[in-house]
């Protein structure tokens, strides 16, 4: 059964065929020496793994949300944000459309 959340991109099985060469690279990252390679030559490394255009440009631009759409499931996508420094907070505010600060402020008002 197909549901329509709106504004989300649902991880079934078209998504995971999507997003595969993308999430297996971003496994391979559980291996530091596999976190170095990518930081050295991050088109190569990508390359490598066989990504998209659309997952490329996705990993690019740094966006948790492209990347989703792209295929990418979120748990395998936590590795490489770590590379990038993204932290819960950082994704939850991509994921929301607020700035890191708003998101933060709005996580302590709910008292989390």
């Amino acid at each position: 059964m197909q549901q329509d959340i709106p504004g989300t991109t649902l991880f079934d099985g078209d998504q995971a065929q999507k997003g595969l060469a993308l999430n297996r690279m971003c496994f391979s990252f559980n291996n530091a020496e596999n976190r170095a390679a990518f930081l050295r030559n991050e088109e190569a490394y990508c390359q490598n793994f066989g990504l998209s255009d659309e997952q490329r440009a996705a990993v690019k631009s740094r966006s948790v949300l492209r990347m989703i759409a792209a295929g990418g499931n979120i748990y395998y996508l936590a590795k490489l944000a770590g590379i990038f420094g993204l932290n819960v907070q950082d994704i939850g505010a991509q994921q929301t459309d607020m700035s890191v600060e708003d998101f933060k402020a709005k996580l302590v008002a709910a008292g989390r």
